[in-house]
This record gives C-alpha cells, sequence and structure tokens, in this order.
C-alpha cells in the first residue's frame, strides 16, 4: 500500500525525484522533499497540493549530516512519521581519468557516497526503533559494469550496490524488517548530463541520450511498484532502461 505513507525523496527539485514525489502523493502518499534548490521545491510542493497532495520540503545539502538529519525530523513533525526514504540525490561529471579533473572526482564520492551514507544514518535510528523502513537508492547502470570515462562515477554507484545489499543482510539478521531497493538506471532524461565538463564527453554521452533516453516517469514507476509491494517481501534491485539500448 502506497497511501498514507510518508516518504521523503531527496535530490527532488528535477527529474527521477519531482517525477517520484508526484506520482506518490497522486497515489495518496505524503511525500518531504528534499534538494539544494528550494525555490524548485516551493514550486513542487505548491503544484500537489493543488491537485489535493500532502507534502512538505526543506532545503538540503546531502552532504551535510545535519540537513539530511533535519529532513527526517520534519518528516515527524509534519506527518508523523517515516515509512520509506528515496536517496536519489546524484552527479555524473564523467571524463577519461588522465584529465585529472580530481575536483569532480571527490564531488561525486560527497554526493553519491557519503550522501548515501548520510541519508541512511539519519533514517536508520527510526527505522531500527519501529522495525519497519523501506531505503531506496539510485544507483545506475555504471554500478553494474564499468565504462571507459565513468571510473569515479561508477566506483561510487558500485559502493551503493555493495552498501545496499549488506544493509539489506544486516536488517534481516537483527529482524528489524527494513527493507531496500537499489534501482540501476540506464538513459534516462534527467539533468545528469549537465554537470559534465569534459566536453568529448558530454558530446558522446549526449548523442547516447537523444537517441534512446526515455522518461523519469518510468523509474518513478518503479519506485512506486517497490513501495507497494507487501510488507515481507523485499525486491532488492531494479535494472531499468530504454527497450532499443543495448546498455
Amino acid at each position: 500500500m502506497i497511501k498514507d505513507k510518508v516518504v521523503i525523496i531527496t535530490g527532488a527539485s528535477s527529474g527521477i525525484g519531482e517525477a517520484t514525489a508526484k506520482l506518490l502523493s497522486s497515489k495518496g502518499a505524503k511525500v518531504v522533499l528534499g534538494a539544494r534548490r528550494d525555490d524548485k521545491l516551493k514550486h513542487i510542493v505548491a503544484e500537489i497540493e493543488a491537485g489535493g497532495g500532502h507534502a512538505s520540503y526543506r532545503e538540503l545539502d546531502v552532504t551535510k549530516q545535519a540537513d539530511n538529519d533535519e529532513i527526517v525530523s520534519l518528516a515527524k513533525e509534519r506527518f508523523g512519521r517515516v515509512d520509506a526514504i528515496f536517496l536519489n540525490a546524484g552527479i555524473m561529471p564523467n571524463s577519461q581519468l588522465s584529465a585529472l579533473k580530481t575536483d569532480d572526482w571527490h564531488q561525486m564520492v560527497d554526493v553519491n557516497i557519503k550522501g548515501v551514507l548520510n541519508g541512511v544514518a539519519a533514517v536508520l535510528p527510526t527505522f531500527t526503533e519501529q522495525k519497519f523502513g523501506h531505503v531506496i537508492t539510485t544507483s545506475s547502470v555504471a554500478g553494474l559494469k564499468a565504462y571507459p570515462g565513468g571510473a569515479v562515477y561508477g566506483g561510487t554507484k558500485w559502493f551503493v550496490r555493495d552498501f545496499m545489499e549488506v544493509l539489506r543482510m544486516e536488517s534481516a539478521l537483527e529482524g528489524t524488517n527494513i527493507r531496500t531497493a537499489t534501482i540501476y538506471p540506464a538513459a534516462i532524461n534527467t539533468e545528469l548530463l549537465g554537470a559534465i565538463r569534459d566536453k568529448a564527453t558530454a558530446e558522446a554521452m549526449q548523442k547516447v541520450y537523444d537517441q534512446y533516453g526515455i522518461s523519469p516517469e518510468r523509474i518513478a514507476d518503479i519506485v512506486a511498484f517497490a513501495i507497494d509491494a507487501p510488507a515481507d517481501t523485499t525486491i532488492n534491485e531494479f535494472t531499468v532502461g530504454p527497450a532499443n539500448q543495448p546498455w
């Protein structure tokens, strides 16, 4: 059941996060949205509420533990509980390693890895105490196979895969009933490519997305499917992409 569940979504100001917020709220969920662009969040929340949904938001930098803690507190204050968290924030400023864009490397680690760690650290005490909860993350097909130009990005997404698998196993062993779902999208039309500063990489990636890219609503459907599964069932991984893309 999705109706009345309280779901926190990071990276919620556009793309997959925005699409998921709108879909879940249309199915009766109460959504709490976080991202760095609070002007966009304000607009999305207003849109949801105008349609009769329930939503709240706060500015969120996933690299800061305090921000993650505060959005969990907001969900509890506004809606009384937390049922699921969708850790969707991520960046992909890809480049060849020889380009030595080390600032991009460290930023990917901070957002794609530490952002997940901070989100889980913020919500895990609540989920452990109540003995239920759902952690959903956006990884990438780059978290399943290696791609030239994506060494660091792929590495961060491989981390997410391992981390989520261990979270699932430890929850089962500890009897906390925390469900997990890791999503591995291929070419999805979002703002992800906008962070690529390496010109050759950006042009090559844009061609792929122009040819194959599909709507972020397709990933939102997967999130809804995972949340809607029975409470005694974990669907741990989803690999999702355009039917015509040979990823």
